[in-house]
């Protein structure tokens, strides 16, 4: 691949909600630029940007993969993106390196919830966009309605480029409206042809919508526009790109990519219209370790700066990181600076990532995407950059991860090999998290849906050789006492010998804090101050387990306020075990309850919905402590939930708004248990428990 120019780069992001055809685009696109000779398909497996064995087994996009490619003396950099919303992540980074996106919508679905968010995204980054409808071979395809939707859903600025000539139910054509010229398919080829008389006056229409948006970006095109004159084409191009820059105009464009029909001129309205990275307002960084903000440019000749905003665990290869140059020039064999970090990686290899095929370059300049194998020390969101201009460029804000299942091992022995692979994958994928939760001693794995850790277990097994089993987590309850006893705790051994003697008289009653809270107040030295502390530990070790269930207790007071000892019996092992004898005791008298941890909950969704979130939560036994409209139409639902009752609430939600909803959860603090779950919680329990956790 030859040498290119800043200004002749091109970053384009596929976007859109599942199924709408982004890798197949991207596929035809790759065939027209000559460097596939055989047209991948989905359903074969044989795509260039689906690669991943996951993806081929799923029929679905799962990874954000680059295919850089040549056409017109341009090189454009397709970010081929996933459209289902477990994989929301990799979405992120798809836009963080783009310049601008394409966004598909089917001709038969129309506007669908990925759809909305595309936009969403979109916006967000203020990326210039362009409108696809595709899958115009399909039966039933309606270009009119989705153009209709689109115009509906995201506004005036939604403007048709081209309109597709119908014949017999068959798209056979289209009508290019910026150049008030039609085209029909002729095989391979486009022919010339008359505008059709039904299309006309729709043409007539929107030509004058275009003229009209193009005046409103510059006062002397408006002069000239008012006074009825005729834009050049130089003009209307010049027009065209302002207003495709600032969002004023998002151009539709329609195709079937399946059978390469309208692609072409896609590609050409790419170079035409979407800016390079030199033409879009510089990046905004921040000096190393200061607040201080600087701009940075896409010059090939400033100091370096790069952005890894993706991360491969290759099982042969071992780490790709993939970074897009913001400034500067990065050659093979030379030394960044990791600001992250703070180290030094040194640079061997560059290469193009096309899918999961390499291509070794010797240099990547402002504005390109490229990646390298096996740094060091460097992760996904880490800058890299030159030493002489230490910069952190933006982050990528990733989702939280919403959902958590434990994972156990299928075989024994696997214990190590499964926290490797999990490890690897974490690296891979930042919106994956890897927890072990020491008081269940169960490892939490988290994700964005129970599509992503379907995935992530899928790649533990053909990645790492290690097959696991996912099982709800356990809820962290805790046990207290309600009211205060006085309670002896005796421990008497006689055996040839020196015997063992501790004697205790406890008072247990309901604490202040959480954990435990110790005093004595021994009159006369019944017993001996040397085995307070061991009476303290003694209880102390007990807490961990309460009688009721098992778990651990909180809120618990003892006062050591009688007992006796021997001079010669009495050891620090008698009284520890004394003063759990006690423990034992007391608890079992003082009226003990089981506690459940409470999740604070903050669900995000369009005001339609509402009433389906409110009552879905009191059936979780949630109670609602406020409901706020949010900024961008939606509504805030506040609310305190038991953590039990929201186990796989990430899913529900989603089936409950069509994947419009969101939520935020954190734990609150912990609550007494009602009866009945109690008792079920309790039950369980005691299955479970051996005569050792029942002695303690």
């Amino acid at each position: 691949m030859k040498d290119y120019a800043v200004e002749k780069l091109r970053n384009v992001c596929l976007l859109s909600h599942g199924g709408a055809g982004k890798t197949t685009l991207a596929e035809a696109m790759l065939f027209n630029t000559g460097v596939l000779d055989r047209f991948g398909k989905v359903n074969d497996g044989t795509t260039t940007t689906d690669y991943d064995p996951e993806e081929v087994k799923r029929k679905i996009s799962i990874n954000t993969a680059i295919a850089p490619c040549e056409w017109k003396n341009y090189k454009i950099n397709v970010i081929d993106t996933p459209g289902y919303f477990d994989f929301v992540g990799e979405v992120m980074q798809g836009i963080r390196v783009a310049d601008s996106a394409v966004i598909l919508v089917p001709a038969k679905g129309g506007v669908a919830v990925g759809t909305e968010k595309s936009w969403a995204y979109a916006k967000e980054r203020k990326l210039p966009r362009f409108f696809f409808v595709s899958k115009m071979d399909e039966e039933h395809a309606n270009f009119f309605e989705v153009l209709d939707q689109l115009v509906n859903t995201f506004g005036k600025s939604v403007v048709a480029f081209q309109l597709p000539i119908i014949e017999g139910e068959k798209f056979t054509g289209f009508v290019d409206v910026i150049n008030m010229k039609a085209k029909k398919f002729d095989k391979d080829k486009l022919v010339d042809t008359d505008i059709p008389a039904d299309l006309s006056d729709r043409v007539a229409e929107i030509r004058e919508m275009l003229n009209e948006a193009v005046a409103e970006t510059d006062e002397e095109l408006m002069e000239k526009f008012f006074s009825g004159e005729e834009f050049t084409p130089e003009e209307m191009k010049k027009g065209l790109c302002a207003g495709i820059a600032d969002g004023s105009i998002v151009p539709v464009f329609c195709g079937s990519a399946l059978n390469n029909q309208c692609v072409v001129p896609l590609m050409d309205a790419i170079v035409e219209y979407m800016p390079s990275p030199g033409d879009l307002a510089p990046e905004h960084a921040k000096k190393h370790n200061s607040d201080e903000v600087v701009e940075v440019k896409a010059d090939a000749n400033a100091p370096a700066s790069a952005l890894v905003f993706k991360t491969i665990a290759d099982p042969f290869v071992g780490k790709i990181s993939i970074f897009r140059v913001f400034s500067g020039t990065i050659k093979s064999d030379s030394v960044l600076y990791n600001t992250t970090t703070e180290r030094t990686e040194k640079i061997s290899q560059l290469f193009l990532l096309r899918g999961k095929k390499q291509i070794p370059v010797d240099k990547l300049i402002a504005g390109d995407i490229g990646a390298v194998a096996k740094l060091q020390s460097t992760n996904t969101n880490d800058t890299l950059c030159d030493q002489s201009n230490i910069i952190e460029l933006e982050k990528i804000n990733f989702p939280e991860p919403v959902i958590s299942l434990a994972v156990e091992p299928k075989a024994k022995g696997d214990e190590e090999k499964i926290s490797a692979g999990l490890q690897r994958l974490q690296e891979e994928d930042p919106t994956f998290k890897v927890t072990v939760n020491t008081e269940t001693r169960q490892t939490l794995i988290s994700g964005v849906g129970e599509q992503h850790l379907d995935v992530i277990v899928s790649k533990l097994k053909a990645k790492f050789g290690v097959s696991v089993n996912l099982t709800e987590p356990k809820v962290p309850y805790r046990e207290t006492i309600r009211k205060k006893v006085k309670v002896e705790g005796k421990h008497k051994k006689q055996t040839g010998g020196h015997g063992q003697y501790g004697h205790v008289w406890i008072e247990f009653e309901p604490g202040e804090s959480e954990d435990l809270t110790f005093e004595e107040k021994i009159f006369g030295g019944a017993v001996p101050r040397q085995y307070f502390p061991a009476v303290e530990k003694g209880l102390r070790e007990s807490i961990q387990k309460g009688v009721l269930a098992g778990y651990p207790v909180v809120n618990l007071k003892a006062t050591l306020v009688d007992g006796s000892f021997h001079p010669v019996d009495s050891s620090e092992m008698a009284f520890k075990i004394a003063a759990h004898l006690a423990y034992k005791k007391g608890l079992e008298q003082a009226s003990p309850v089981l506690l459940e941890p409470i999740v604070h909950v903050e669900v995000y969704v369009p005001e339609s919905y509402m009433g389906d979130i409110i009552g879905d939560l009191n059936k979780r036994r949630g109670r609602i402590l406020g409901m706020n409209p949010q900024e961008d139409g939606l509504q805030q639902v506040v609310a305190e939930v038991p953590q039990a009752e929201m186990h796989k609430y990430a899913t529900d939600l989603r089936s409950m708004t069509q994947g419009r909803g969101y939520f935020k959860m954190w734990f609150e603090r912990y609550e007494e248990a009602p009866p009945n779950i109690a008792q079920k919680v309790i039950e369980e329990a005691r299955k479970t428990m051996t005569d050792d956790d029942y002695e303690g």
